[in-house]
């Protein structure tokens, strides 16, 4: 029998929420910067007279940029230098992966913007590889608003632990 990953501790991480609020707004060097980072130099992040003339108010940002918490949730550094949203998981005899992730934009961070991310874990369960190990798939979403409420990016996030016990061992409760 396959070792399951999947515990009553794990089943009742479904519906966990933790929400960020960035201290600040986010500013036009964090969208300059970060398209510096990423090797982007569209110049919607630098040239206020450019971005108007393509119909926005201003300067903006890379869209992923709303999405790297590690800028505005004022959290410690992990065991690898990261410092943004986790869930803190920790999944004994397991290795994780990452599963992916589908982003929804709904309208470009202006510097004016102040950055609220709500985190959910939507969905725990659990499978069983080709191999015969468990294979725990979590499934987080998570939506940015600004300081009025507006809807800004959605993110759907899904994490991936896969058991390193082969299958044939007995069940874990």
């Amino acid at each position: 029998m396959t070792v399951s990953l999947l515990t009553d501790e794990v089943r009742a991480l479904e519906g966990r929420t933790k929400v960020y609020t960035a201290p600040e707004p986010f500013g036009a060097a964090s969208g300059r910067y970060f398209g510096l980072a990423i090797g982007d130099d569209n110049p919607l992040y630098s040239d206020p007279e450019y971005a108007r003339a393509q119909g926005l108010e201003g300067v903006t940002a890379p869209l992923t940029l709303v999405c790297e918490t590690n800028q505005y949730a004022g959290l410690p550094m992990d065991h690898e230098g990261y410092a943004g949203h986790t869930w803190d998981l920790d999944i004994p005899n397991s290795r994780q992966v990452r599963g992916g992730n589908k982003y929804t934009f709904h309208r470009r961070i202006r510097p004016e913007d102040v950055v609220t991310a709500t985190w959910r874990i939507a969905s725990v369960n659990e499978k069983v590889t080709g191999s015969g190990n468990a294979m725990l798939i979590i499934a987080s979403t998570a939506t940015y608003t600004n300081q009025d409420g507006e809807l800004l990016a959605e993110n759907a996030e899904t994490i991936i632990f896969v058991s390193l016990a082969s299958g044939g061992a007995e069940r874990r409760a």
